[in-house]
């Protein structure tokens, strides 16, 4: 069984699943970002270890398995919470106080959007839409939408978080 040694986060990841996935599709063309999106929905997140096994599985250049993770968006290299917040500060939300709420939750997690608590229970992000204008200010906490919020409403949805 392999394993991906990642000292920075301190936990060694399971390799023989993303193994048996490479595997499956040995052969194929333009597999890596299939690759990646496996191994981001395995492992939450793509540390830079397993960015190296991926490349020498596939024979990829590592740099060119870099380039594709971190070109899209959707490619996490940092370790992310268990819970995903994603505040909307797009036009409706901003004018109807999301920069309030913002300013209460970076003070009541004492950290920045796109920053995960100490304790790896919340990734909070700030994001320009949306697409529920109707419900400003909006939120989504792990894709679930959460309208019509206040500092203290947002306060109150992440105190219940398990």
């Amino acid at each position: 069984m392999s394993h991906c040694q990642c000292p920075r986060q301190e936990e060694t990841l399971d390799l023989a699943p993303l193994d048996q996935y490479i595997d499956e599709l040995k052969g194929k063309a333009g597999i890596l970002i299939l690759i990646l999106q496996r191994a981001q929905e395995l492992y939450g997140w793509l540390p830079r270890p397993l960015l190296q096994h991926i490349a020498n599985r596939t024979g990829t250049p590592a740099s060119e398995v870099l380039g594709v993770a971190t070109f899209y968006s959707q490619f996490y290299l940092e370790k992310r919470g268990r819970h995903i917040v994603r505040q909307c500060d797009g036009t409706a939300c901003h004018v109807r106080g999301s920069g309030g709420i913002i300013e209460a939750v970076e003070t009541e997690l004492g950290i920045r959007p796109g920053e995960t608590t100490p304790d790896s229970k919340i990734t909070y992000e700030v994001v320009y839409c949306l697409g529920s204008c109707g419900l400003s200010p909006v939120a989504t906490v792990d894709g679930r939408f959460v309208g019509r919020l206040g500092s203290r409403d947002m306060i109150s949805v992440l105190k219940d978080l398990p």
